[in-house]
């Protein structure tokens, strides 16, 4: 080629695949940091001069709200800071270069708690039984100590709308309890405030998200192998539901927004005893079921 000529440089369009591809990944970042900010602000998580530890486990959920907590601070009309915490819980084979490696590279402020939890959940914990519950509480105890030495005033978990709808069903099957993850709450101790501010989020949006962002994941070989856990069959059983009924899920997490205690038999918070006639309507006073 003459160095004289100008070198013609050929741009080829993208496919009608490639422009779909990339507007459907556009509104999943839009949706997903749309709902995690408005779990947010509905659930009044974080506050001017809060210190946000986000609990980082190395997965898709604990790395999304990463993610999205780092980009709404950056927009938010309150000032506040995020420390990632991760616990190094000593299972075999725990790549314990991957979590400090991608946090150095983000430039986020983090800490490892190095506690061999793993040991005790083997030690105390039958072989082919769920060790998820032991496992938890240890976890817990852990971080919220981690907290206070770190001086965070919020502990952000990565929970997600799926999570919460399961946890429902499983209190109910199997504990005889309406109860949930609630967004925020104070911790056990009561010395932390707990939020979970991907409560509005679906697992599935998580799912495809880690893998737009391409996520180191680091799978958990301690419980996330087990078969036999309850929360499986329960998780199998809303997405039957939801196959089979569009819209059933969405329903049922519109549901835990909007309880009628009084339509319910719980003693402890209705009076039952002082119920009397008084000749005024009542609204849902006999209504069981609403109209569809």
């Amino acid at each position: 080629m003459n160095p004289a000529e100008p070198q013609v440089i050929t741009i080829m369009p993208r496919s009608n695949r490639e422009r779909r591809d990339q507007y459907e990944s556009h509104k999943l970042v839009k949706r997903l940091r749309r709902l995690a900010g408005q779990a947010i602000a509905d659930f009044d998580m974080i506050g001017e001069g809060d210190k946000v530890m986000a609990c980082l486990s190395g997965g898709k959920d604990s790395y999304a709200m990463l993610d999205i907590l780092l980009h709404l601070r950056s927009r938010a009309p309150v000032a506040f800071d995020i420390v990632a915490v991760n616990l190094d819980q000593k299972q075999p084979g725990f790549p314990e270069h991957v979590l400090p490696e991608y946090l150095t590279a983000l430039g986020v402020p983090f800490h490892i708690e190095n506690q061999d939890t793993y040991s005790i959940v083997k030690r105390v914990i039958p072989e082919g039984k769920t060790m998820c519950s032991l496992c938890s509480r240890l976890r817990r105890g852990v971080l919220y100590r981690v907290a206070q030495e770190l001086g965070a005033t919020r502990i952000a978990l990565g929970h997600h709308r799926d999570d919460i709808l399961q946890t429902f069903f499983l209190n109910l099957f199997y504990g005889g309890k309406l109860k949930s993850m609630p967004p925020k709450l104070v911790s056990d101790d009561g010395r932390n405030v707990v939020i979970r501010p991907l409560a509005y989020c679906e697992e599935r949006d998580l799912e495809a998200y880690a893998e737009l962002r391409r996520f180191p994941i680091i799978p958990c070989t301690l419980c996330g192998s087990q078969e036999n856990l309850k929360r499986k069959e329960v998780k199998a059983m809303l997405r039957e539901w939801e196959k089979r009924h569009p819209g059933r899920v969405e329903s049922l997490f519109t549901g835990l927004q909007n309880v009628i205690p009084t339509h319910l038999l719980d003693r402890e918070l209705v009076d039952f005893s002082a119920i009397r006639a008084t000749g005024t309507p009542v609204p849902d006073g006999d209504t069981a079921f609403d109209v569809e």
